[in-house]
């Protein structure tokens, strides 16, 4: 809940996206561009196993890091985002070893980095068998390129089965654009900061403090016991989630299906900019998730 009670700017980050210094098209002095047009505030340039800069600039802030692979459960080839790693670390060292998650993660925390799990879905491993180690600060939640290319992108159900089972931890929503204009601009993450600098966006990385969205707007997430009030741009539905086959929901409409949930405000078309929401009894877990007309989405970190 931090993302909303805490003092500061929000800042639109792009934290997946690749140049012509491993698998992308634009340079990375092109890709700054692209996204410095795009209005966002952040990039995270994460090539593979090749840390890229580019010049910041007035409007954007760029972030150089690098996307690493590693072993999962199963012998399956994760991947692994690295922000903000250091310009001394010996990337070759670590391809070397094929290391697993831990031990990955490990090596970017040495330099200076924050580990996030990259498009766990895309990678084949299953849901349930997925163990987030604690130097890895979370996962992507939404890559809009998996989306786009298999239909891979939404690893909701990975992420909802480590909260269930009582591993804290955050989701980005994520470009990872390779070809912009046609795989750009199309996940994001909203980053609360007290100040413009790298180590304000690596803290809120570490932290939790940020949102992640395809779409949807979120103005404010309160908290009032197991009562859950929303804000947010016009969005079809309103779902707190929590659980195994618990929660709540409102739809918009006037026959818009609601389930421990009242909507308190919509706009001239009846979607929904206002909604309270009850968490249910014991539940282990609970985020939201915000669905535009569109079909973008908006998801908060666990509350």
């Amino acid at each position: 809940m931090e993302a909303f009670r805490a003092e500061g700017e929000w800042l639109r980050c792009a934290l997946h996206a690749h140049t012509t210094s491993s698998d992308g098209e634009l340079t990375p002095e092109g890709l700054a561009a692209h996204y410095e047009r795009a209005h966002y505030d952040v990039l995270a340039i994460t090539d593979h196993w090749k840390r890229s800069e580019a010049p910041s600039t007035e409007r954007l802030l760029v972030l150089p890091s690098v996307e690493l692979n590693c072993i999962l459960p199963g012998a399956r080839d994760g991947h692994v985002l690295g922000y903000g790693i250091a310009a001394d670390a010996d990337l070759a060292s670590l391809g070397a070893e094929y290391a697993d998650l831990e031990r990955t993660a490990a090596f970017i925390q040495t330099h200076g980095g924050v580990a996030y799990l990259a498009h766990p879905y895309w990678t084949g491993v299953t849901p349930g068998t997925l163990e987030l180690p604690e130097n890895v600060a979370g996962i992507e939640v939404w890559n809009a390129g998996c989306e786009l290319e298999v239909g891979r992108g939404l690893s909701s159900v990975h992420w909802d089965e480590l909260l269930d089972a009582g591993r804290s931890c955050w989701a980005l929503a994520t470009d990872d654009s390779h070809h912009p204009g046609f795989d750009s601009d199309r996940g994001w993450t909203w980053i609360r900061v007290e100040e413009r600098t790298p180590e304000a966006v690596l803290d809120a990385l570490s932290a939790g403090t940020f949102y992640g969205s395809s779409g949807p707007r979120l103005h404010d997430v309160a908290v009032d016991g197991d009562e859950v009030e929303v804000r947010c741009s016009p969005a079809r539905s309103v779902t707190l989630v929590s659980g195994r086959s618990t929660g709540a929901a409102v739809n918009a409409g006037r026959l818009g299906y609601r389930h421990a949930g009242t909507v308190l405000a919509t706009d001239g078309d009846g979607l929904i900019t206002h909604a309270r929401l009850t968490r249910p009894f014991g539940a282990p877990f609970a985020r939201v998730e915000v669905t535009d007309p569109a079909g973008g989405r908006a998801w908060t970190n666990p509350l």
